[in-house]
């Protein structure tokens, strides 16, 4: 099982990292077209990797792929940082929104321990908005940042409510595409 999800997650990356490298160094987008199409892109791989029947290994494996969205949008906004550090980054995010990341995770993995398959689909609108919502908040985050303003918690929590319910109704709406995108990642 391990060797599958470090599969699951080789090609995953590979692809996002093409897809992405594309908008990165297009010319006729502005940074928000950008961010914004980045974080749809990693959106779907998340929910896409999620709809694998590896009940738990979400938690060890979004968070990488999440840390790795947030290095290509500070890399946007002119912020260099690794892939590690916005990972972590990433847990700083889900500590200040409070548990609700975790309280998902261990959702998305329930559904996929007692209602194998089934589960992994339904799961598709909220790692979707999971991820969106994260994307959104970090790149509030790399934008204040660069700027040297200073970061609310409060803005950042209300920002990841409103950004999550958006990402579930893209989700929902994206669902059969992503779907897809699963299946060609077996």
């Amino acid at each position: 099982m391990k060797d599958k999800v470090k599969k699951l997650i080789k090609k995953s990356k590979k692809k996002a990292k093409k897809e992405i490298l594309e908008i990165e160094n297009r010319e006729d987008l502005s940074e928000e077209e950008k961010i914004t199409q980045i974080i749809k892109i990693f959106s779907a791989t998340c929910a896409a990797f999620a709809v694998q029947p590896i009940p738990f290994a979400d938690i060890f494996v979004l968070t990488p792929i999440q840390g790795y969205m947030g290095s290509r949008i500070a890399a946007i906004r002119g912020i260099n940082i690794k892939e590690e550090k916005a990972s972590e980054i990433v847990k700083e995010i889900a500590g200040v929104v409070g548990l609700g990341v975790l309280a998902q995770q261990i959702a998305i993995g329930a559904y996929k321990t007692f209602i194998p398959f089934l589960g992994a689909i339904t799961t598709i609108p909220m790692v979707y908005g999971l991820t969106y919502a994260i994307g959104k908040v970090m790149d509030f985050y790399f934008e204040k940042k660069s700027k040297g303003e200073k970061i609310q918690a409060e803005t950042m929590k209300n920002l990841y409510k409103k950004y999550i319910e958006e990402g579930k109704k893209i989700g929902k709406k994206e669902k059969k595409k992503i779907k897809n995108e699963a299946e060609s990642l077996k």
